[in-house]
């Protein structure tokens, strides 16, 4: 009996873009790969669909958004007569495709509690490198590419830069699926302008009405979406819930959790000992599994840690407070004695119900990777030079608020 041969040359339809094709069967190998299917479980917006109910999208949607602008970006550059190798093609294509594979569960708040010492960046790197190896050397040159050290540049900077690809895709999709229509970006008419001038990334003059807009929907969505005060407490207690339970665990109590989580809570992990077989158990690793331990901890003998379980899971969220200005010490302290007598916490506890910090917008810097608007005779200007409309100078300076965590009466 013959075997049947899989067609690899698949359509995905998308909400967003509609039909997405994948370009070739080695990427189809690698969407169909353990490694990458695990970013359908793993939420591209962390917590904020306890803002925006609608945000359940995933990394894997993003990835492969991605993906699909990068091949409209190197059909218009090869348009415009600039020469993109068949093997240039497909390497920027695997190398976005894979740019986000080392997220893990909840990600910013799982660098900041469990897996401290590794950049999700890095880990990312790690996976390439693995799936490489699986797939015989045929990586190498995304890999070169995604680390930044392929002699072109701008084949880097259409996978980071200021103007990239990933960029282009998060912001219109998050937009989309939270129903925030500031965010609404026009990516296809921003790729169109897109062409090289001395092996830079540069964006024609009839394009810079759309890279302001892209800028200014850039801060909106910072501040509506990703720094939207509740989506910022629910990530804080979350970090509070993973730090205690690494707490705990270290101390020798058996939490319930997955055998992959499990290893995470109870191991010190850094770069120096992120082995192979550390990558297989983060792969393993997805929401899924911190949630349905977070949902466990809430019948902890340890009352901090199943307070602050409870409270995420039926989202009996701490009161968030956000200012322009620093807090000033005298109130801090009136809040952490009110919060230390009402829960009868000592001082290490309190820590876990009163937090506090700063958070930043920077719409764009333009000290790296700079947006370059490219002139018809010519010149290259940075887009605030560019730009006759005041506020985008005005938005490449940081911008930053102060937040307050603490129980609700």
């Amino acid at each position: 009996m013959t075997e049947k041969k899989t067609n690899k040359l698949k359509i995905l339809n998308d909400p967003i873009y509609g039909f997405i094709t994948i370009p070739n069967p080695l990427i189809y190998d690698l969407i169909e790969h353990p490694y990458f299917q695990r970013l359908r479980r793993i939420s591209q917006m962390g917590l904020s669909y306890l803002v925006y109910p609608g945000a359940h999208h995933t990394r894997f949607h993003h990835a492969i958004g991605s993906m699909h602008l990068m091949q409209k970006a190197v059909r218009i550059l090869q348009f415009k007569g600039v020469e993109i190798s068949e093997d240039e093609a497909n390497a920027v294509y695997i190398a976005i495709l894979l740019h986000d594979i080392g997220h893990g569960p909840f990600s910013h708040a799982l660098e900041s509690s469990i897996v401290t010492g590794v950049h999700h960046e890095a880990i990312s790197l790690k996976f390439m490198e693995a799936l490489n190896e699986e797939f015989d050397g045929k990586l190498s040159l995304a890999i070169e590419i995604f680390k930044g050290n392929y002699h072109r540049k701008f084949l880097f900077q259409l996978i980071s830069s200021q103007l990239d690809m990933d960029r282009l895709d998060y912001l219109k999709r998050d937009s989309f699926y939270t129903g925030v229509a500031e965010g609404n970006i026009n990516s296809e008419r921003l790729i169109t302008m897109l062409n090289v001038k001395d092996d830079n990334l540069v964006v024609e003059e009839k394009g810079i009405y759309s890279v302001e807009k892209f800028i200014v929907a850039r801060r909106l969505m910072y501040w509506q979406v990703y720094l939207h005060k509740t989506g910022l407490v629910a990530e804080k207690l979350l970090e509070k819930i993973l730090k205690r339970a690494k707490e705990i665990t270290l101390q020798g109590k058996e939490m319930p959790a997955s055998k992959a989580f499990s290893f995470f809570l109870k191991n010190q992990i850094d770069d120096h000992n992120f082995t192979k077989e550390t990558l297989k158990t983060f792969a393993r690793m997805d929401d899924y599994d911190v949630l349905s331990s977070i949902k466990e901890w809430i019948s902890c003998d340890d009352k901090i840690i199943s307070k602050l379980s409870e409270s995420l899971i039926n989202r009996k969220l701490p009161k968030v407070e956000i200012h322009n200005k620093k807090y000033a010490g005298s109130y801090l302290s009136t809040i952490k004695k009110e919060v230390k007598n009402n829960f009868i916490l000592n001082n290490k506890e309190l820590d876990y119900f009163v937090y506090y910090g700063k958070i930043f917008n920077q719409a764009y810097d333009s000290t790296k990777n700079n947006i370059r608007i490219l002139y018809k005779n010519g010149d290259i200007k940075d887009v605030t030079e560019a730009s006759d409309h005041l506020n985008i100078k005005a938005l490449s300076k940081p911008v930053y608020k102060y937040y307050i965590c603490y129980p609700k009466k």
